[in-house]
């Protein structure tokens, strides 16, 4: 029998040890640790286990079967990330598994942080070695969403980011939507596995949604103000910028549209705290 590490085997007490038990397929044996056996085991008993390589690359088994399996997804907590290598989640084994490098986004700005939660399977590379491998989109079917109501709109809505682009942002919502965040839509990229809050701004006749992270536009003024006014305290109560600027340079810097940066410093002017002389912006 080939027993493969990533799944649930029936296997068999073959003998008791100091260390915990050795447990036999009929042909392979395998080490169940004290402490990886829920419940007191006797000679010839079965049990149900699940393998996988410890640290040394051997094979070992756990009466814990996780719900991240070998072509089963389910979400798992990022809790190290390794630059260079990957990032490692937590099954809910002793060992915790990599995510490769090769399966986050080239972007490393956003690949997952300590907290996050990936979506993820289990898979084998080419050496037997154990990997979360994140799900894809091809992955999704339309069964696995469920269909927002048309009434939606408007309403507060958060959910895990699955998939990550230039283009936008894809998240699984807690109600069980799919919600794209358009780049146009958030100030920042989420991290892939990133917990987000927005807007619903469409329902599309899918079911999916359109989502927006930036505020309502009477709430963005004060919030980008406080940004431009946070900008110049910082340095010395001035910066090269005025309502005649170039849209890229504001974008650049502010992460924000012209119209919205000429709404922002207009109210700033109307509350007396900035002046515009020369095409800059001084603290009054």
């Amino acid at each position: 029998m080939i027993t493969q590490a990533g799944t649930i085997q029936m296997l068999t007490v073959k003998r008791v040890i100091d260390t915990g038990y050795v447990l036999t397929d009929g042909q392979d044996e395998f080490l169940l640790h004290n402490r990886e056996a829920n419940e007191d085991l006797e000679v010839d008993q079965e049990v149900e286990v699940f393998l996988y390589p410890d640290k040394k690359g051997q094979v070992v088994a756990t009466t814990t079967i996780p719900s991240v399996r070998l072509d089963q997804y389910d979400w798992a907590e990022v809790m190290e990330v390794v630059p260079n290598l990957g990032v490692f989640v937590d099954i809910g084994i002793h060992k915790e598994i990599l995510v490769s490098i090769d399966d986050l986004p080239l972007y490393t700005k956003v690949w997952p942080a300590a907290g996050d939660f990936l979506y993820v399977a289990l898979d084998t590379d080419k050496k037997g070695r154990l990997l979360a491998k994140p799900a894809t989109e091809s992955l999704f079917t339309d069964d696995d969403f469920l269909n927002a109501p048309e009434d939606l709109k408007n309403a507060t809505v958060s959910g895990r980011v699955y998939r990550t682009s230039k283009e936008g942002s894809v998240i699984l919502t807690e109600e069980g939507y799919r919600g794209f965040i358009h780049s146009s839509e958030r100030k920042t990229e989420p991290r892939l596995g990133q917990w987000v809050t927005g807007r619903v701004i469409d329902v599309k006749p899918d079911g999916s949604i359109n989502i927006s992270l930036r505020p309502l536009k009477q709430d963005s003024i004060s919030e980008d103000a406080q940004a431009i006014l946070t900008y110049i305290e910082e340095n010395d109560g001035m910066m090269p910028f005025g309502d005649k600027s170039d849209p890229e340079d504001i974008k650049g810097t502010f992460q924000i549209s012209k119209a919205a940066f000429k709404r922002a410093l207009g109210s700033l002017m109307k509350e007396g705290k900035v002046e515009q002389r020369d095409g800059n912006t001084y603290l009054k």
